[in-house]
């Protein structure tokens, strides 16, 4: 019996097993590849060792554009650009000192109540007794400890104060880096607009350069105003709700949760911990203790998969797996910084992406 159609199928499948027409154009293609691959690595390269420099110049160029369209407003109203970024920037910092203030009253308690709540929280974790045991003997087997070994404890304040005197020193340079590149570019960024169109000798270059900028100012302004609207919304019900269930400070955890939230999957998940903690402590019972972050990982999967995929549009929301890897890049290369800049520089990065490679509208097959 013959089977015309499964021939023809496996005649072209025979066929289609061959992608290209000429195996010589891909060696053609290796020379540039490899330069892409080396640029991208001498790139990573600096963006690394260069972390110093680059991240509050960076942090300073999102929030300088993000404010953008009100230095615009208030220039059309004859206010000067250099007064309007120095008022935005003296509440910028207002708001944040307000916002450490309110937040060091509550962390100094318990940072002194350190020992009595790491005993509650053992007493409140004594089903996790017996797998930790099981860790711990299976690692000690693993890794035997020499019984030779000495173990020098330095007690001296130099030894105490020595890492945390190395961590502000380099932080507080960051900060002022930052608050200074924030006021130049709030209140120049008109001018080098400017200069840049300037430089350009085509037209339709300066059209282009234009409509970037542009869109980057627009889409940058409606992401972080959008999200800064839905994370205040989200950090009063946090409140509400932490008052409702008898959690000290409420307002803190309100405003922690509003900070938090900036930052995509690793912030929700930083206070879920402390959630979990602090009712560790407030509650009797493991039960009880689950509520509150169980109730917040309900809250923010909500906000995060229905109310801001809504509200913000699809232009602006990113494939997930594509936020996640950029998260986990920027947050391996800069630390909590990167985690913050993560997204508005991805949304940088599309949005010039798509003004340079514009999109043909051609139908993929399904």
């Amino acid at each position: 019996m013959e089977f015309p159609q499964a021939e023809k199928l496996f005649t072209l499948g025979v066929r289609d097993r061959r992608p290209v027409e000429n195996v010589d154009d891909l060696w053609a293609l290796a020379p540039q590849i490899a330069l892409v691959g080396m640029f991208i690595l001498a790139l990573g390269t600096f963006f690394y060792f260069g972390r110093g420099l680059l991240m509050p110049i960076l942090a300073a160029m999102v929030v300088g554009l993000t404010f953008d369209p009100l230095v615009r407003r208030a220039a059309e109203l004859n206010i000067p650009r250099g007064l309007t970024a120095f008022i935005l920037v003296a509440a910028i910092l207002g708001i944040a000192g307000y916002a450490l203030t309110l937040l060091a009253g509550p962390m100094t308690e318990w940072i002194g109540r350190g020992p009595e709540i790491g005993n509650i929280i053992k007493q409140k974790l004594y089903v996790f007794n017996a797998p930790l045991a099981a860790l711990r003997s299976l690692q000690d087997s693993l890794s035997p400890h020499d019984a030779n070994t000495t173990v020098k404890v330095d007690t001296g304040v130099t030894e105490l104060f020595a890492p945390m005197l190395a961590f502000v020193t380099p932080a507080l340079s960051q900060v002022l880096l930052f608050v200074i590149t924030l006021v130049f570019i709030m209140a120049a960024q008109q001018q080098f607009r400017n200069f840049v169109v300037s430089m350009l000798s085509d037209r339709e270059a300066k059209l282009r350069f234009l409509r970037i900028a542009n869109d980057i100012v627009h889409n940058l302004t409606r992401y972080l105003t959008v999200l800064t609207v839905i994370n205040f919304v989200l950090g009063s019900i946090v409140a509400l709700g932490t008052w409702l269930l008898g959690f000290p400070s409420p307002i803190t955890f309100g405003a922690l949760a509003m900070i938090l939230n900036y930052i995509p999957y690793v912030g929700p998940g930083v206070m879920t911990v402390i959630l979990f903690l602090v009712g560790l402590l407030v509650f009797p019972s493991l039960g009880q203790a689950v509520i509150a972050p169980a109730a917040f990982i309900g809250l923010t999967t909500i906000e995060g998969h229905l109310i801001t995929p809504t509200i913000m549009g699809r232009q602006l929301m990113l494939n997930p797996l594509a936020i996640f890897l950029n998260l986990a890049f920027w947050t391996w290369l800069w630390g909590p910084v990167g985690t913050f800049l993560a997204t508005p520089l991805s949304i940088i990065g599309v949005v010039t992406i798509d003004h340079l490679f514009p999109d043909e509208e051609a139908k993929l097959p399904e």
